[in-house]
């Protein structure tokens, strides 16, 4: 045995069952066990998709993405992806070789020789970890699965020595992560702050979604709940107190201001959910398994550091709930001004596909003005979108990921033209798996927001309005399926008869960019 079989067992006993990258020279003792493993290896195009295909794993089944690539530019190739699994805290491990031990740092022109490798990775990751022994990775990755569910998801690089990775080593049993109970919480001072409440708001981030249950059950007294765009769909968007995924909105800034309770759940309420807003409130609560988070952007009155869920196992009054009526017009009325083409495309893929659709966005238009307000998510819809590092590239692959964790659900990609050449590649990926996966493109002629923020500011536009490949007619060279679509309108239809395909479809929809 090398040290290639403690990587792939201690993977096993941590229940991975895929795993996403690209083989190279430095990495291929781990690729000698796999097969045996029973894990299933999924071949990404480049680097950058393999991360973002594992952040996409991560989200939809809630445990870890894995990613495994080369040293120098493979691990470097998918920093992109692992700063937005960090930026939106998603458990994923990139696995990586390293430069043999007694090397670092020597710069003797070694092979995919980096200057500090795991430096770079330890700034963009949670921490990078690099062991001396093959007889330390049990433990180690046993610690990183454990961390996944006892702290802050974020994503974790390891780094594996190359002589470590093909040195001997003698097979011992696996460990796998154990698990860790919560502290308790004040449970009792959070219910008494609800009990003097006339105007209690939720604010529901991504880190809400194991207490999505708790969180329904206080929207039943009357609670309203607002998320963030990562908090999408914890509750159902069509309940009498949604107020949707519009945290970023004027209107919903100023809901805030008027509850006299905010509990703000699983957040970091950033620049990236408000788009510039300032949160103010009169009474705030703060949930978080992150003690950093409690007085982030809006300090807390009550801060409590541990498991929502169980910080919200209580009942409370009912509420009047009146107001929300109002909250809800103002929120609806801002989402409306930024509608332009997207409400339509959005409309129309809503009535047709599936109520358990998983849909991967990216930094596009048609996401963040689109989805985000005019696809009234169910509980068990779920976006999939890069919030706080505003990648592009991102949608594709991680509608790849999505769809290898749960090849039973609806998934689809739904992003624009300048989104989907950034990793256009991947449509190989998946016309290789033969996944049935709709990707939508919005093509609006480039980059139209930056065109708009060009034009604002007096900037004679350049370098945004792009030329454009024949999208579809590339789709069927690669082996997909690929057509045009002659208006919004008919993109319900199309994408609902791609679910079934034997191979991805590309549906390309050209609008406007000068009116989006």
């Amino acid at each position: 045995m090398t040290g290639g079989a403690a990587v792939v067992d201690s993977l096993v006993a941590n229940g991975v069952r895929h795993v996403f990258g690209i083989p190279g020279t430095h990495n291929l003792e781990i690729y000698r066990y796999l097969p045996a493993s029973g894990i299933r290896h999924i071949v990404t195009r480049h680097e950058q998709g393999a991360g973002y295909a594992a952040d996409g794993y991560a989200r939809v089944t809630g445990g870890a993405g894995v990613l495994i690539t080369t040293s120098g530019p493979g691990i470097t190739n998918a920093i992109t992806a692992l700063a937005t699994s960090y930026a939106d805290s998603v458990p994923t491990l990139a696995i990586s070789p390293g430069p043999p031990r007694g090397m670092v740092g020597k710069d003797v022109g070694w092979l995919h020789e980096l200057k500090n490798q795991q430096g770079a990775l330890d700034a963009v990751c949670d921490r990078s970890i690099r062991v001396e022994s093959a007889d330390e990775l049990p433990e180690v990755i046993a610690d990183i699965f454990a961390g996944f569910t006892s702290r802050r998801p974020r994503p974790v690089h390891l780094e594996v020595p190359v002589d470590v990775l093909e040195g001997s080593w003698v097979r011992r049993p696996a460990i796998a992560a154990g698990l860790t109970e919560p502290d308790a919480v004040d449970v009792a001072a959070i219910a008494a702050a609800f009990a003097q409440a006339q105007r209690p708001l939720i604010i529901a981030g991504g880190g809400a979604r194991g207490a999505a249950a708790e969180i329904r059950a206080l929207a039943a007294s009357g609670v309203p709940v607002l998320t963030t765009v990562n908090g999408k769909g914890i509750v159902d968007e069509n309940d009498p107190v949604a107020l949707g995924a519009s945290i970023r909105l004027p209107a919903a800034h100023r809901v805030i201001t008027e509850a006299d309770l905010v509990v703000a759940v699983g957040t970091e309420l950033g620049d990236s959910d408000l788009w510039g807003g300032i949160a103010q409130a009169a009474k705030v609560i703060r949930i978080d398994v992150d003690p950093g988070q409690q007085d982030k952007n809006l300090r807390a009155d009550l801060g409590i550091v541990g498991d929502a869920q169980q910080a919200l196992q209580f009942t409370t009054k009912r509420f009047d709930t009146t107001h929300v009526a109002e909250w809800q017009k103002a929120i609806r009325a801002d989402a409306d001004r930024d509608a332009g083409p997207w409400a339509a495309i959005q409309q129309s893929l809503a009535a047709a596909l599936p109520g358990d659709t998983v849909i991967a966005g990216d930094s596009s238009q048609v996401t963040y003005y689109g989805t985000v307000h005019h696809w009234p998510f169910t509980t068990a819809n779920r976006l999939l979108y890069p919030t706080g590092y505003a990648t592009l590239g991102y949608g594709l692959p991680a509608a790849i990921g999505a769809k290898v964790a749960q090849p039973e659900r609806p998934v689809i990609g739904l992003f624009g033209d300048g989104a989907a050449m950034f990793t256009i590649q991947e449509l190989v990926t998946a016309t290789e798996l033969r996944l049935p996966l709709p990707i939508v493109v919005v093509n609006n002629g480039g980059y139209a927001e930056i065109r708009e923020q060009m034009v604002d500011r007096g900037i004679v536009p350049q370098a945004v309005d792009l030329y454009q490949p024949d999208l579809p007619a590339m789709a069927r060279a690669i082996g997909a399926y690929g057509v045009e679509a002659e208006s919004a309108a008919v993109l319900g239809e199309l994408a609902s008869a791609a679910l079934t395909a034997d191979r991805p479809t590309l549906i390309q929809l050209t609008i406007d960019g000068s009116a989006a």
